[in-house]
């Protein structure tokens, strides 16, 4: 039992990795970007081509996916995500939409339909004991990973510079400016490192989730769940809603699996009914 909920711990901490971005355009940005699951696709597909292809790393890769889905969503910032900022969220979600398909149909024809899977190396592979309860390697080396990066994240936003430039842009972006506030690099900054987050989520879903072309279709639902369960004010709310969905998710496939795909969306539903804000939301956000 306790392995079963140390797997789903860590199956939500890749969902937190694969989330947090999205929560950060969608919380503190004010953009509905739908199309997060392709930046993280991206991540994905990068590190099955150079694993299988060209034989670098897997460590190498963890990098090199974020800072090349972190380089797509900066350039798609500056040419196409800021001309909607100040359309509605219809437009947006229709936008983000199209572009997830137009993502499927171009990895559909170039690395075609099958499922892509990788292999770990040695040093990631096996199970230990820890407290007598085996567990995967791999699956402490992505706690470790995803625990770090929340801290860090959340340091970042709440306590530096940086965090308070970017709370006064989505605020007011005219005062903003008027304060010597550069609002345009600093959403580009925010939503470049938002799509690098989901290129790390890719490249460490990779061997848990696999990859195949319709991959944000599958997992938008589910990074919706975590937002919606999480709230978006805070980073802390989609962390602890990551674990929260994970080990139900887990638990329910395992112990009752006829109706265990559907544990985290009556989670989801009974949330909202009770707090629609999330669980971690405040009710006056905006």
């Amino acid at each position: 039992m306790l392995t079963i909920f140390f797997d789903g711990f860590a199956y939500g901490m890749v969902l937190f990795v694969l989330a947090c971005g999205l929560s950060v355009t969608l919380g503190l940005m004010n953009f509905i970007n739908l199309a997060h699951g392709a930046f993280a696709m991206a991540g994905g597909y990068l590190t099955v081509v150079l694993m299988n292809r060209f034989g670098v790393s897997f460590y190498l890769c963890l990098p090199a996916g974020f800072l090349a889905s972190a380089v797509l969503g900066g350039v798609l910032e500056r040419t196409l995500y800021a001309r909607l900022y100040t359309k509605s969220h219809l437009d947006q979600v229709l936008f983000s939409i199209g572009l997830v398909f137009m993502a499927v149909s171009a990895i559909d024809f170039f690395m075609g339909a099958q499922q892509q899977l990788i292999t770990l190396p040695p040093s990631l592979q096996g199970r230990v004991d820890v407290f007598g309860i085996s567990v995967g390697v791999y699956r402490l080396f992505v706690i470790a990973i995803c625990l770090v990066l929340a801290l860090v994240l959340q340091l970042i936003l709440s306590k530096t510079r940086f965090g308070s430039q970017l709370r006064a842009a989505v605020d007011d972006a005219r005062v903003a400016r008027g304060l010597g506030i550069n609002v345009n690099l600093i959403f580009t900054f925010t939503f470049a490192f938002g799509s690098g987050l989901a290129g790390l989520g890719g490249v460490l879903g990779a061997e848990i989730l696999g990859m195949d072309p319709t991959f944000p279709l599958k997992f938008m639902i589910y990074f919706l769940v975590v937002i919606s369960v999480g709230g978006t004010t805070t980073l802390s709310g989609p962390f602890l809603a990551s674990i929260l969905l994970g080990m139900a998710d887990v638990a329910g496939k395992y112990y009752v699996p006829t109706i265990g795909s559907f544990i985290i969306y009556t989670i989801m539903v009974v949330v909202l009914i009770v707090r629609p804000q999330g669980l971690f939301g405040r009710v006056n956000a905006r």
